[in-house]
């Protein structure tokens, strides 16, 4: 996550400034506690923080008493950082102050807020939840719900056209010593970071998700056992050249992986990833930052 102050002029001049219309607008939780709540944003001033007397109240300690607080006027809605021990975010900069437009993400303490606003808001915020039954709010590829009813349909396919399909699942290595040592504002960057990078790396045809915690999961429909140990070598090669940095602290980070194919010993999904999981693990028992196959 990038960590630069951007504070926002606001001038008459500024198409982002009073040429806006004033619409109806409000925030959705799209990472946290409290999935899909919406929060209409209503009056002229509204604040978040981790006291109850917040009109939105984000109970982590991460999250400063009265954090931010949204102003609403007729050219808008902008947030305000008020001091907080550990920030606001927009779209991953860390802000002072800055107008919202449609389908920015605020972040405060571990929680995503996406802003929703136009002309029928209704409609906006029942396709975003929508998208949540599908996406993973923090890392932005899909879930695990996607993932094993995407399994199971590739699954289906292979086996009728009697066509290869591979499964690469891995995890970060040390993960909790990460959030230990760095802070879980760092772990949660460290899983965008990877999530973008492995997403870049897939075909189209592919499907990245994030499967639970530090665990990632990638369908390779049309691949063999080879195929995908060369294309998890890749990516396992890539994790480690990168280098991660957060709020100024290079984060070394590894990753194991296990890959799987579909035979005809393997009866459903649940055996291909399970058997995917175990080369994972034997992965880690061997030493971590390593492809295991077979």
């Amino acid at each position: 996550m990038r960590d630069e102050t951007i504070v926002t002029v606001i001038n008459k001049s500024d198409d982002t400034g009073s040429g806006r219309q004033k619409k109806d607008a409000c925030l959705v939780v799209i990472y946290g506690a409290e999935l899909g709540r919406k929060y209409n944003i209503h009056g002229r001033e509204m604040t978040i923080g981790r006291a109850t007397i917040n009109d939105i109240c984000v109970s982590q300690d991460s999250v400063s008493r009265t954090h931010a607080t949204l102003h609403t006027d007729d050219n808008g809605v902008r947030i305000r950082d008020n001091e907080s021990t550990n920030g606001t975010y927009v779209n991953d900069h860390k802000v002072h102050e800055a107008w919202l437009k449609d389908g920015d993400l605020i972040k405060i303490g571990r929680s995503i807020f996406k802003f929703l606003t136009g002309d029928n808001i209704e409609s906006s915020y029942h396709e975003e939840i929508y998208r949540l039954s599908t996406v993973d709010g923090l890392t932005q590829i899909f879930n695990k719900r996607y993932f094993v009813e995407t399994l199971d349909r590739e699954l289906s396919r292979a086996r009728r056209y009697d066509r290869p399909l591979a499964l690469v699942m891995f995890d970060i290595d040390h993960f909790k010593a990460c959030n230990d040592t760095y802070g879980h504002r760092a772990g949660d960057y460290v899983l965008r970071e990877i999530a973008t990078l492995v997403r870049d790396r897939a075909r189209k045809v592919d499907v990245v998700a994030r499967y639970g915690g530090e665990e990632f999961a990638i369908i390779l429909p049309e691949i063999d056992l080879k195929g995908a140990g060369v294309m998890a070598e890749k990516v396992r090669a890539l994790v480690e050249n990168t280098r991660f940095v957060f709020e100024g602290r290079h984060i070394p980070v590894t990753i194991s992986v296990g890959v799987a194919e579909l035979s005809p010993t393997l009866a459903n999904a649940d055996d291909l990833i399970k058997t995917a999981d175990a080369r994972l693990y034997k992965a880690k028992e061997g030493g971590r930052n390593r492809v295991v196959t077979d």
